[in-house]
């Protein structure tokens, strides 16, 4: 029990990097109506430009950092334009197949160019981290946190209190309606396409320093900021959050105290277990159909 302190703070910072990129669903989710699954993708491919810049081009940290996220942002509009924008109108299965498929063709191309192998790539601080009482302060993972804390709350902010988030929900409700009412709906979707695809590769770029830059992020990344949005509740913002958080928790623990080998399988045990008590999500709001 006395690594208890040291394995929660580990599990938050590996959680706040769920967290975000579940929030990329939920913008998604909750402005296209679109559920991307190349969200994982998006991290892997954040943390291999940003490794291209630093290890390639020399480029100091703080501006390949920034060109890596804006790049990132650009390619979420390819991707909207190439991915959703022809399929808008045939119904959420058509574009989420496609998300897949585009996924699946990102993952090998960056597998054919730079291989099988992980890389290295340096942290956001020279420090490795001090002393706070019994738990090592690694600076990787505060940067995550500190970084994540401020993205979400931001992004809370912006949905719940500024105008644009009404009218990126209205926009998801109903386009045409919206489009009528004089909201900028393709721009606002296209924006959340950018904004969404910057936070992905932001996560990974966060995280590579801990789990290194390999294509295998992608998957990892992904189901379990899938699973924390189902967790939260689909859709939710605040579950997307708490969802992350606990999915970091739970695993880190469970390989702490359970098993190592086994530690990804932790997170979907406490996803079924939610899914069998709360099937709507802890965040989730109990829609019923009438007959």
């Amino acid at each position: 029990m006395s690594m208890l302190p040291q394995l929660l703070f580990t599990g938050i910072g590996i959680g706040s990097i769920y967290a975000m990129v579940s929030l990329g669903f939920v913008l998604l989710i909750r402005s296209a109506n679109v559920v991307n699954f190349a969200q994982g993708e998006f991290s892997m491919l954040g943390a291999y430009l940003m490794l291209i810049l630093l290890v390639s081009f020399h480029v100091p940290y703080a501006i390949a950092l920034v060109v890596s996220v804006v790049l990132m942002g650009t390619v979420g509009v390819v991707f909207g334009l190439i991915t959703y924008w022809p399929l808008r109108t045939r119904g959420q299965i058509p574009v989420i197949i496609s998300t897949i498929g585009a996924g699946i063709l990102l993952e090998n191309t960056v597998l054919a160019t730079y291989g099988p192998s992980p890389q290295v790539l340096p942290g956001l601080f020279d420090a490795s981290g001090f002393l706070v009482g019994d738990i090592f302060m690694d600076s990787q993972y505060l940067s995550i946190i500190g970084t994540a804390l401020a993205l979400l709350v931001l992004q809370y902010l912006i949905f719940e209190k500024t105008m644009v988030g009404k009218k990126i929900q209205a926009t998801s409700m109903d386009r045409e309606t919206a489009g009528l009412l004089g909201i900028p709906v393709i721009t606002l979707i296209f924006g959340i396409f950018f904004y969404s695809a910057a936070l992905g590769g932001l996560a990974g770029i966060l995280v590579a320093p801990i789990l290194f830059v390999s294509v295998g992020i992608a998957s990892v990344v992904a189901l379990k900021a899938f699973a924390a949005n189902i967790i939260g509740g689909f859709g939710s913002i605040p579950g997307a959050i708490i969802g992350g958080l606990l999915i970091g928790i739970v695993e880190t623990l469970g390989a702490a105290y359970i098993s190592g080998p086994y530690k990804d399988a932790f997170a979907f045990l406490m996803l079924l277990a939610v899914l069998l008590v709360r099937p709507q999500g802890l965040f989730g709001e109990r829609v019923a159909e009438k007959a």
